[in-house]
């Protein structure tokens, strides 16, 4: 019996995605649930796991082809067995070799390929004299190319120009060209102005010394900085609603919910997984969430729900030793904080000249709708709040 394999149903968000690695091949056994393929969207990479048990008799899209929600890439026969160490089934449209040519004329040109080789090539971008043959004669089979779309497309992975100067073309992740689009798209559609101010982390610094083994031991996770720099960002946000709204065509959208997105890396890119009713959890319950995201992060692991949506943002380069930046917005949001490596600097207090660690913390807003009073305010209402972190428990 014969089982289709179709792409997973995706977000409404997302229109298409990319097959990214085949984990199995033509012919060899799959179990249930198995995963089979990874396929990539513009915000995460999901597992297409195996229907049933059986073999897989045919793979209709190969890697690094787009597809949409519903396409049916592969079959899989539940009736059928896999020959123990025998090699993979020849893929269904084998293309039929070429009549035979005299010994003389045995081996085939160079780039020589079959019409499917040939087509798979062409839309990778890779020359089929750049792919060792396994046909008859050095022929490039369907198998050949489809292995060779693991390679970077268009062109050698390396090209030397001149000397020992070479160049590497890699195409774009989905991620990254969403990346790059949306932050365009920030760029050329808000009215991105940031301000900045310091704050003093010593008593944050303090509180996490005198408190930080109890509260690890009471809650199981570490007592870090994130917490404490969400929970002024929400005392900031309900002070001054519009940091937290959002511009709908000639429309203001105030959320009466504060939900913050926390820029975390990983290895396809930035991600930005969504802490959701921020206003309403604990600095040991933020503090848990920041940590399973790193971890799904990290993983591949997070869902599309906890990427979508948000109502404000944070960035943190001081985890990388960044002193200084503007973040850009994150659309449709109309603000975003900045948030930097604490490092000993010399302050003016009373008078005196003391050393403190210090901050630098700046927040980007969109100025069609925050007025640069907001902005500054509300950038030192989070300030005074880590400054005296006795706010955050009291809500003053």
């Amino acid at each position: 019996m014969l089982i289709e394999v179709k792409v997973p149903q995706l977000s409404e968000s997302v229109s298409e995605a990319t097959l990214v690695s085949w984990h199995k091949k033509e012919g060899e056994a799959v179990s249930r649930d198995e995963n089979l393929i990874d396929i990539e969207t513009d915000k995460v990479v999901l597992e297409t796991p195996a229907p049933a048990d059986g073999v897989l008799v045919k793979i209709i899209k190969g890697d690094g082809e787009t597809v949409a929600s519903g396409d049916l890439i592969a079959q899989i026969d539940t009736e059928a067995k896999a020959a123990a160490g025998a090699k993979p089934a020849a893929p269904v449209q084998a293309v039929t070799p070429p009549p035979a040519a005299p010994a003389a004329a045995a081996a085939a040109p160079a780039g020589a390929a079959s019409p499917a080789a040939r087509k798979i090539l062409e839309e990778k971008g890779i020359a089929a004299a750049d792919v060792a043959g396994s046909g008859r004669g050095g022929r490039v089979t369907k198998e050949d190319a489809v292995a060779a779309q693991s390679r970077p497309a268009a062109a050698p992975a390396a090209v030397t120009l001149t000397g020992d100067r070479p160049e590497e073309r890699v195409p774009m992740t989905r991620l990254r060209a969403r990346i790059a689009e949306r932050l365009l798209q920030s760029k050329n559609e808000n009215a991105i102005l940031t301000t900045f101010n310091e704050v003093n982390m010593a008593p944050v610094m303090a509180l996490r010394k005198q408190y930080g083994e109890k509260f690890e031991k009471a809650h199981g996770v570490r007592l870090g900085f994130m917490g404490f720099f969400v929970k002024a960002a929400v005392a900031a946000l309900k002070k001054f609603p519009i940091l937290n709204a959002s511009v709908d065509g000639n429309d203001i959208v105030y959320h009466g919910y504060i939900d913050i997105g926390i820029a975390v890396g990983s290895p396809r890119g930035l991600v930005v997984p969504i802490l959701r009713s921020a206003e309403s959890l604990s600095i040991a319950e933020i503090e848990l969430k920041i940590a399973e995201f790193g971890q799904k992060a990290k993983d591949g692991k997070l869902s599309l729900e906890e990427l979508s949506g948000g109502t404000f943002s944070i960035s943190n380069g001081g985890v990388f030793g960044s002193m200084m930046s503007t973040p850009i917005i994150n659309p449709p949001q109309s603000a975003i904080l900045g948030i930097h490596a604490t490092k000993d600097r010399p302050v003016v207090e009373n008078g005196q000249i003391v050393i403190r660690p210090i901050n630098y913390l700046a927040m980007s807003y969109d100025h069609r709708i925050i007025d640069g009073r907001e902005a500054v305010l509300g950038l030192v209402t989070m300030k005074e709040a880590l400054e005296d972190p006795a706010r955050l428990i009291l809500d003053v």
